[in-house]
């Protein structure tokens, strides 16, 4: 079985869908299921040529593709003429498509080229048809509802079937659009176990941040991003620090946004700069590293569809922080990994004071929960099989 992916970006900075296609690569190639990606990215995107699966790049080749880009609004769409062509003239090569996401040309190019077309195709909507966008952004809401009426609700509605990857994320996208009508289906989803010793790995980051060695600390690993909550975070834990003054904070990811240094006044306003960290992003051994060392894991978002961060802290045995609106927070509580509160400063700063007033064995106990969990919900070694029966039954 052959699946064509069509992505906005093979950018692994944008995190999410496109990490989620690399990390259960492996898993489904061992199910017999190989992939394939089409983006709109620029054939000269530094990405493109490390990407570890084949990639088309449609993107517009052209030294000043980025200045026109910022200027022109439909260049920001990711508008691109090779799009449709090339995936009217493939789209029979794959036993299937697979389009990620919504809002980008790459939606609208794959409704152009296949609504003709004999291919069956799916879409995941990962997370964009959260009504959260639409409270905060009303203006951009009307577009998109316009938008829908033109091409994502036909998109959707024409699908082989529309993926979600829980029931939580399901119940939202209902009440996004109208009129919303599409063949729905919850599948599994997930990461790869973690691979590699773990004690080389704390190593590996203890070695390259010499400051945290020895030092107990609470790990947020994303994009430093306002949705992901970065600055209750910081507030929440100046009202904690001096509860525990052994206690740390490891602020990881790409400042996708600039606002890494408005961060950094605030933790320096409220008395707890040298406490916390910014050692951007991290991969490989050195983000395995910091889950490992890490005391437990955060992730205070005003809304996240899945958070394979999550289940990566899962996978490492890590306690979970977390907001309900994380879509996985359900998983999370039932499987007993960890805490969850709403994504305001009372509720994050109760997430930190339930966290550090446990005691060591209450820790680790709710770590070995937290890696059961993840064998149990969110193992792709495990998920695989279920991914693929999700497309050949539908």
């Amino acid at each position: 079985m052959i699946i064509l992916h069509v992505i906005l970006t093979v950018n692994p900075e944008y995190g999410g869908p496109i990490e989620g296609i690399f990390t259960s690569a492996k898993a489904l190639r061992e199910q017999g299921c190989d992939r394939e990606i089409l983006s709109l990215d620029s054939p000269s995107d530094p990405w493109v040529s490390a990407c570890p699966l084949p990639v088309y790049a449609m993107g517009i080749r052209n030294a000043d593709y980025p200045a026109w880009r910022k200027k022109l609004p439909w260049l920001r769409y990711g508008y691109t003429p090779h799009l449709v062509p090339w995936l009217r003239e493939n789209a029979r090569r794959y036993d299937a498509v697979v389009v990620n996401g919504l809002w980008s040309y790459a939606a609208l190019g794959a409704w152009r080229a296949l609504r003709e077309s004999d291919t069956r195709y799916y879409v995941y909507a990962h997370g964009m048809l959260d009504p959260y966008f639409n409270k905060i952004n009303p203006v951009k809401a009307i577009a998109k509802q316009i938008l829908w009426w033109f091409s994502e609700g036909r998109l959707i509605a024409n699908a082989a079937a529309v993926f979600f990857v829980s029931e939580e994320e399901r119940r939202l996208a209902r009440k996004s659009f109208w009129p919303f009508r599409c063949k729905e289906r919850v599948v599994a989803y997930g990461t790869l176990d973690v691979k590699g010793d773990p004690k080389a790995q704390m190593a590996t980051f203890h070695a390259a941040f010499p400051k945290l060695a020895g030092r107990n600390f609470i790990l947020f690993l994303s994009r430093i991003h306002p949705k992901k909550g970065c600055d209750l975070l910081i507030e929440a834990f100046a009202k904690i620090a001096g509860d525990d003054p052994s206690l740390d904070l490891v602020m990881a990811g790409p400042d996708s946004v600039g606002w890494l240094e408005k961060l950094q006044d605030l933790a320096a306003r409220r008395g707890v700069a040298d406490r916390i960290h910014w050692p951007g992003m991290l991969s490989g051994d050195l983000k395995w590293g910091a889950f490992h060392a890490a005391s437990a894991f955060i992730l205070p978002s005003h809304q996240e569809n899945f958070g394979i961060v999550i289940a990566e802290a899962m996978a490492c045995g890590k306690p979970v922080l977390t907001t309900s609106k994380v879509n996985t927070w359900r998983e999370v509580q039932d499987s007993g990994a960890g805490f969850v509160a709403n994504d305001d400063l009372a509720g994050i700063t109760q997430l930190l004071s339930q966290f550090t007033s446990l005691s060591a064995d209450e820790k680790h106990r709710i770590g070995e929960r937290s890696r059961k969990g993840f064998v149990e919900k969110f193992d792709m070694a495990s998920n695989a099989p279920q991914l693929i029966e999700a497309m050949r039954a539908s």
